[in-house]
C-alpha cells in the first residue's frame, strides 16, 4: 500500500550536482516527516537529512551541510534531496523513508515506516 519510488540518481563528476526525487503514495504524506538516508557499499546506512511536515525545519547530517537541500511539495507528495558540490566520498545507494504521525526532525532509521527502493549516487574523481 504504502509506497516511496526514488529517482534521480546516477554518475557524476566530482563537484558536479544532483536531484533526486521520492514520491509518495498509500500514506498520508502530508504529516509524514521524511528523511533521506545512504549506505556505501560495506558500510552502515547513514542518516543524511529529514524534513518536517510542511518543510519549515530542517537538519542535516554534518557532512552534507551547507552542500544538500532537502525540500517537499506536498501537493505533489514528492520530497527532493538537491546535492550539489558532490565528493566522490557521496557515493552510496540514497533511500527516502517516511514516518508518520510525529512532526520531529528525526535522525534514527529505526524511527521511520516506509522506505524506498534506493537510488544509486556514484561520484567520480
Amino acid at each position: 500500500q504504502a509506497q516511496l519510488v526514488e529517482s534521480g540518481g546516477g554518475l557524476v563528476q566530482a563537484g558536479g550536482s544532483l536531484r533526486l526525487s521520492c514520491a509518495a503514495s498509500g500514506f498520508r504524506f502530508s504529516i509524514s516527516v521524511m528523511g533521506w538516508f545512504r549506505q556505501a557499499p560495506g558500510k552502515k546506512r547513514e542518516f543524511v537529512g529529514v524534513i518536517t511536515w510542511n518543510g519549515g525545519s530542517t537538519d542535516y547530517f554534518d557532512s552534507v551541510k551547507g552542500r544538500f537541500t532537502i525540500s517537499r511539495d506536498n501537493s505533489e507528495n514528492t520530497v527532493y534531496l538537491q546535492m550539489n558540490s558532490l565528493k566522490p566520498e557521496d557515493t552510496a545507494v540514497y533511500d527516502c523513508a517516511a514516518e508518520l504521525g510525529r512532526d520531529l526532525l528525526l535522525r534514527n532509521e529505526m524511527g521511520y515506516d516506509y522506505w524506498g527502493q534506493g537510488t544509486q549516487v556514484t561520484v567520480s574523481s
